[in-house]
């Protein structure tokens, strides 16, 4: 299981906010009684769609014991939070909104799992997912490049470093439509979006994957072992992208939308 860390996750959470603000836009306004979202996180960004969108009932389900018990603390009467998979979550034609936002990319097979949310909607029921594009990232490549030579590929044992879920699990925007289309949804609207971030250093890029991407390394190997690659990520990355001050960090993220008919 993935190791998370709230608080590192949180250091950039204006940032993480940007696009979750741009997918609540595309979800059309109206009554919703129930409403869930799949790997919530710490769980302020689920209160926040509960708010704006007036949902009477929004449920937030994450893997991770220590989000979620960061999430609980913002439980109050229509909000709360409970341990799940969103690999295997469903539910019966019973909710208004399905909403994911960069959890989708942590597990495989996107169109069994988007087929087995889709069925937790009700006629006229929305999907909302944003998932993150950008495996193609100096941040991406070098950790995996890193992580694949020696010393520290030994660390993680006879199954070698775990694999990118952003580079294995992601669809191309055109495959996400056509799932969709397939699903029967209507209104569908896959956008592909470019946020250009600006961060103080590059080094706080190494900072920002330590709360995402790195997390699967920490897991699957020694916290010495761990601190022994950070030391090796940090130098790479910025031979790769230039020691910067301030360092502009593009982030490519697919934004989905759709209606079942109804």
């Amino acid at each position: 299981m993935t190791d998370w860390d709230p608080e590192q996750y949180r250091r950039f959470a204006a940032e993480r906010a940007a696009p979750f603000h741009d997918l609540l836009a595309l979800v059309r306004r109206g009554r919703i009684e129930r409403a869930v979202d799949l790997g919530c996180g710490p769980g302020e960004l689920t209160v926040l769609a509960a708010e704006q969108l007036g949902v009477d009932g929004m449920l937030g389900i994450d893997h991770s014991p220590q989000m979620l018990e960061a999430a609980r603390a913002h439980e109050r009467e229509r909000v709360r939070f409970v341990h799940g998979d969103i690999a295997t979550w469903t539910s019966d034609h019973d909710h208004d909104l399905v909403l994911a936002a960069a959890s989708l990319q942590w597990v495989p097979d996107h169109a069994d799992v988007l087929a087995r949310w889709t069925a937790a909607l009700r006629p006229g029921g929305q999907l909302a997912v944003q998932v993150p594009a950008n495996a193609h990232a100096a941040t991406h490549t070098v950790a995996s490049a890193v992580a694949a030579r020696e010393p520290h590929r030994r660390a993680f044992g006879v199954d070698g470093p775990p694999a990118d879920p952003v580079a294995t699990n992601v669809l191309p925007p055109d495959d996400y439509a056509r799932v969709l289309y397939e699903l029967g949804y209507e209104d569908i609207h896959v956008h592909l979006r470019v946020y250009a971030h600006v961060l103080p250093t590059t080094r706080h890029a190494v900072e920002w994957v330590k709360g995402t991407t790195l997390t699967r390394f920490r897991s699957a190997m020694p916290a010495e072992s761990y601190e022994r690659f950070l030391v090796d990520y940090e130098r790479e990355l910025v031979s790769v992208m230039g020691d910067r001050s301030p360092c502009f960090f593009p982030f490519d993220r697919i934004l989905l939308v759709a209606r079942r008919p109804g």
